[in-house]
Formats: C-alpha cells, structure tokens, sequence
C-alpha cells in the first residue's frame, strides 16, 4: 500500500502542475491583451514613462518564462511516472518530440533562447526591445499548442487532468483563439 500511495501523490502533483499550466496560459494572455501588436521603436519611444505599459510587458516576460518552467517541470514529472530516461533535459524533450507533444527540441530551445537573452540584456534601445517582446508574442502560440498537445498527452497516457478545472475553460479558449488567429495570418 505504500507504494500506491506513493503513485497517488505523484498523479495528483501531476494533476497540480497541469492545472498550473493552465493558469500560467490564462495570466500570459491576459497580460498580452494590454498590449497593442506589434510593438514599434517609436511606441517605445513615445510611451517610455507608461508605467502601465512596462508594467504589462514586464508581466508578459515573467509569464512566458513561468509557463515554460511550468511545462519543463511537468513533462519531467510525467516522464517520470511513464518510465522514461529523465537524467537529462534533451531526453525528455526528444520523448516529447516523438509523442507529438513538442513540434520539436529546436522549437522549445528557441523560446528558452528568447526568454535568456533578455534576462542578460538589459537593453536600452527601443527597437530591440520591440524586436524581444515581439519575438515572444510570436513563439507565445507554439507554447500554447504544447500546453495543449501536453494536457492530452497526460489524459491519454495517465487518465491525469488538471486538479481543478478552474482555468479549463478560458484555457480551451484562448487556445482556440490562438490557433483560429495562427490560421487566419497564414491565410
């Protein structure tokens, strides 16, 4: 019995990070919704001392990173419970890969890459920082699809959901929001 119990506490922080994910999804897009699209040197420029706006994209930078930190410990953790190699990050992201949960390892260093560089950056042009917070609106979606892609993948494979389905609605929304807009942009 121990060792059930044991499995138990490990699905249900499971079921926990899952539903922190969509949390995590729910606060990035409420933060990106402050924003007006795509940002521009010269709005930069212009609304410098808009506390409002810098507090906005400070949030959109934190979000990003907590939703990705969020998915990494999590398809750790699952990895985990399915038995898979888990003594290194590139294992696990290439277990996501073949399970279609990733679009790639490539894609998943792309928005680490985005989100590093900023951290060590602190840059005072304004047309880098558009270009930065621009770069993270347009990798927002591919998080989104691999929240999606990953929140399956645990149901599938582990009958697991997220813990309380607080954020399960807006989460479903704003994804088909996304890919709905993904679409039509490349129409």
């Amino acid at each position: 019995m121990v060792n059930e119990s044991i499995l138990n506490a490990e699905k249900l922080h499971l079921a926990e990070l899952l539903e922190a994910i969509q949390r995590c999804v729910y606060f990035l897009d409420a933060s990106s919704r402050k924003i007006t699209w795509p940002l521009t040197k010269e709005q930069l420029e212009t609304q410098k001392k808009d506390v409002a706006l810098f507090e906005a994209l400070a949030a959109i930078n934190e979000r990003f990173a907590k939703l990705q930190d969020t998915l990494g410990a999590a398809m750790r953790h699952a990895s985990i419970l399915a038995g898979e190699p888990t003594d290194s990050f590139l294992k696990i992201l290439s277990f996501y890969e073949k399970a279609g949960v990733l679009e790639s390892v490539a894609s998943w260093q792309l928005c680490r890459t985005a989100l590093n560089l900023a951290a060590h950056d602190y840059e005072i042009e304004y047309a880098e920082i558009a270009d930065h917070f621009n770069s993270l609106k347009t990798l927002t979606p591919l998080l989104y699809m691999t929240a999606v892609q990953f929140l399956s993948y645990c149901r599938e494979s582990f009958g697991i959901e997220p813990k309380q389905a607080d954020f399960s609605v807006e989460f479903m929304t704003i994804v088909k929001t996304t890919q709905a807009d993904e679409n039509g942009a490349t129409q």
